[in-house]
C-alpha cells in the first residue's frame, strides 16, 4: 500500500514536470502573455475542402494557395473549393514545426493544431477575446473558388443554432450562429436575399410554371399586398407562404415542371433576349436537372460582386454563390440549412420557418480606407472584420495593433513582414496567426503583393 502510494506520487511529480518542461519549451521559458514582439507568430498549415463545385486542380485559386501552402501538388482531376484558416475543428490550421519556421516548407505532417497551441498559450489572443470567446479563434477565415452554385442555403441565429444542435448534433454540429462576409478577388455572382416585391409580383406574372407548383390560390395573393399600406407583416406572410409552397413541392411534379419551363425560355429565345435571370435558370438547370432551387432563383436578387465588393450575411437570409473567387470571414459556426441546388442533405421546413423574408437589394460594401494600400470591411458582428492589402513594389505600410488575434493570408505576390525587430520573408500561400498587440509592416517585394488579414471586430474593443 505505501509502495502503491509512493508511486503514485512520483507519477504525479513526473507528469507535473512533463508539462512545465513542454510550457518552457513553447514558450521560451516565459509566461506566453508576456512575448516579446513578434515571438509569437506562427506559420499555418491550412485545411482544403474538395467539394464537387470546386474548380480543378490550380485552375482554382484554391488549389494553388493550398499547393503554395502545403508544399503538395494540387492533383488536376481533383475540385479545390475551400480553403479554411482556423481553429474549427471541420477544417483546423496547424503550426508549422519550429525548424521549418523561417526556412520554407517541404510539406512535411504537422502534428500540433493551432487550437491546441492557443489552448496552451491563450495570452496570445489578448484577454478580452479569452474572456468573451475562449481559448479559440472567434471566426473562421476561408478562400472560395467557385465554378458550380453552391447549395441555397442558410445560417441559423444564436439561439436557433442552440436548439438545432441539442437536437441533431451531428448534423448542425455548433451551437453558434454564423453570420458570414464574401469579398470578391475575381467578379464573383451569387444569389442573395429575396427580390422586390414589385419584382416578386412580375415574376409569378410571368413565369406560370411557379404557378403551376404553388397552386393559383397561393400566387394570386402576392397580387393583393402593398407595401404602401405599411403592413410589412401581411407581405412577408405571402412571401413566405409562397416560398414555402414552391419549396414543398414533389420531385414528380418539380421536375416535370422544370422540364417545361426550360423547353419555353429556349423556344423564346428565337424571337426575343432572355433577362439576366432566365439565363442564369438555364444554367442552373444544366447544373441541377429537376431540381427545385432552379424555379426558385427567381425569388432571389442576383448580385455581381466587381473585385473589392463585398455582401455580408446576416442569420436567416437565403443565398448561393454561384460562380468566382473570393475571400470569406464568418463567426466560427459551420451550421448550414439546405433547401436545393445540393446533393446534400435538405432540410425544408426548418429554412422556409427561419427566413427573414426582407424584401430587396442587398447591401453590398466597399469598404473604407485605412490607409493609401489598405481597405477595411466592417460587418455588424463582433467577431471579425477583414482587410485587404493591395502593395506595390518598393512600397511599406503597416496594420495597426489590434487587441486581439489575426490571420494574415498572401494571395499574390511577395514580401517582408515586419514587427518590432522580427522580420520574415512571405510568399504566396502563405498564412501566419499573429498575436494581439502586434502593429505589422509589410514592404511589397514583387510587382503587387496582396495581402488580406481576419481579425475580432474594431467594434467590438471600441465598446469595452
Amino acid at each position: 500500500m505505501v509502495f502503491t502510494s509512493i508511486y503514485r506520487y512520483l507519477l504525479h511529480l513526473r507528469r507535473g514536470f512533463l508539462f512545465l518542461l513542454t510550457h518552457t519549451i513553447q514558450t521560451n521559458g516565459r509566461d506566453p502573455a508576456k512575448l516579446t514582439v513578434g515571438e509569437g507568430i506562427l506559420r499555418l498549415r491550412c485545411a482544403v475542402k474538395n467539394y464537387e463545385w470546386g474548380k480543378l486542380g490550380r485552375d482554382s485559386l484554391v488549389g494553388r494557395l493550398h499547393e503554395a501552402n502545403s508544399g503538395h501538388r494540387a492533383d488536376p482531376e481533383i475540385p479545390h473549393a475551400e480553403l479554411w484558416m482556423g481553429t474549427h475543428e471541420s477544417g483546423p490550421s496547424h503550426v508549422v514545426k519550429e525548424e521549418e519556421f523561417g526556412s520554407g516548407h517541404d510539406g512535411s505532417e504537422c502534428m500540433v493544431t493551432l487550437k491546441s497551441w492557443l489552448s496552451d498559450n491563450p495570452g496570445l489572443l489578448g484577454s478580452t477575446v479569452v474572456d468573451k470567446w475562449g481559448c479559440d479563434l472567434p471566426f473562421i477565415f476561408k478562400v472560395l473558388s467557385v465554378t458550380k452554385a453552391l447549395s441555397i442555403q442558410a445560417h441559423p441565429n444564436k439561439a436557433l443554432a442552440e436548439k438545432l444542435h441539442k437536437e441533431d448534433p451531428l448534423l448542425y454540429r455548433d451551437a453558434n450562429h454564423k453570420p458570414e462576409i464574401a469579398l470578391a478577388i475575381t467578379p464573383f455572382e451569387a444569389l442573395c436575399g429575396f427580390v422586390s416585391l414589385k419584382e416578386l409580383k412580375e415574376v409569378i406574372a410571368n413565369v406560370l410554371e411557379i404557378t403551376e407548383l404553388v397552386g393559383s390560390k397561393a400566387a394570386d395573393q402576392i397580387f393583393d399586398v402593398n407595401e404602401d399600406d405599411g403592413d410589412e407583416t401581411s407581405v412577408k406572410s405571402v412571401v413566405r407562404l409562397l416560398f414555402t409552397q414552391l419549396m414543398s413541392a414533389s420531385s414528380n411534379e418539380t421536375k416535370q415542371v422544370i422540364s417545361q419551363m426550360k423547353i419555353r425560355l429556349i423556344s423564346e429565345t428565337n424571337h426575343r433576349e432572355l433577362s439576366e435571370k432566365e439565363k442564369l435558370v438555364l444554367e442552373l438547370e444544366k447544373q441541377y436537372p429537376g431540381d427545385i432551387g432552379v424555379i426558385s432563383a427567381f425569388f432571389f436578387n442576383y448580385v455581381k460582386l466587381n473585385p473589392g465588393e463585398a455582401l455580408y450575411l446576416d442569420a436567416n437570409e437565403p443565398h448561393a454563390y454561384i460562380s468566382g473567387d473570393c475571400v470569406e470571414c464568418m463567426a466560427a459556426s459551420d451550421n448550414v440549412v439546405r433547401a436545393g441546388l445540393t446533393p446534400k442533405h435538405r432540410d425544408v421546413e426548418t429554412l422556409c420557418s427561419m427566413l427573414t423574408y426582407k424584401l430587396g437589394d442587398p447591401e453590398i460594401l466597399k469598404g473604407f480606407s485605412l490607409n493609401p494600400y489598405i481597405t477595411r470591411y466592417l460587418p455588424p458582428f463582433d467577431e471579425f472584420e477583414v482587410d485587404h492589402c493591395d502593395l506595390p513594389l518598393g512600397k511599406s505600410t503597416a496594420f495597426p495593433a489590434v487587441p486581439g488575434p489575426s490571420v494574415y493570408l498572401v494571395i499574390e505576390g511577395k514580401g517582408k513582414l515586419q514587427t518590432g525587430s522580427f522580420q520574415l520573408s512571405v510568399n504566396l500561400g502563405d498564412v501566419l496567426f499573429v498575436p494581439a498587440h502586434n502593429e505589422i509592416h509589410v514592404t511589397g517585394e514583387s510587382d503587387v503583393m496582396k495581402i488580406y488579414r481576419a481579425g475580432v471586430s474594431s467594434r467590438f474593443f471600441q465598446t469595452l
